[in-house]
């Protein structure tokens, strides 16, 4: 008497579908996790809206002007007199550029000579912090 096998063997498949799902899951998480890795040394303040390229700067110096025209350079309190001496001591060199985060409620003129101080100590290349809108 013959017996007949019940089951057939059945050879083994790899499924790529799901192993592409777990590397998009990976990529999305990995971007999410880089983005939130950057760090600007300022106060949090309600920067005015626009389009603006990504920043490629090494080590730049924040300059955070408040709506009731504080001025902070990398979370360091400083004021128009102190600012040039302080911003001197923290630029990197002749290169080193400025980000000024500056509220939209602050006064502009309060922006400005904050600028012009930043310039009398050697910072040549400004950036404008902006909130990104799509």
């Amino acid at each position: 008497m013959k017996l007949r096998r019940t089951r057939q063997a059945k050879r083994g498949r790899i499924e790529i579908i799901p192993m592409i799902d777990v590397m998009f899951f990976l990529l999305a998480t990995f971007m999410l996790a880089s983005l939130s890795m950057q760090n600007l040394h300022s106060l949090a303040v309600d920067l005015p809206q626009g389009h603006a390229a990504p920043m490629h700067t090494q080590t730049p110096v924040t300059l955070t002007v408040t709506s009731d025209s504080r001025l902070f350079l990398d979370k360091t309190p400083v004021t128009l007199d102190t600012l040039a001496p302080t911003l001197k001591a923290m630029l990197a060199g002749p290169e080193a550029s400025v980000i000024v985060a500056a509220d939209s409620a602050a006064p502009n003129g309060t922006t400005v000579r904050a600028m012009l101080r930043a310039r009398e100590a050697g910072a040549r290349h400004f950036q404008i912090a902006v909130k990104h809108v799509d």
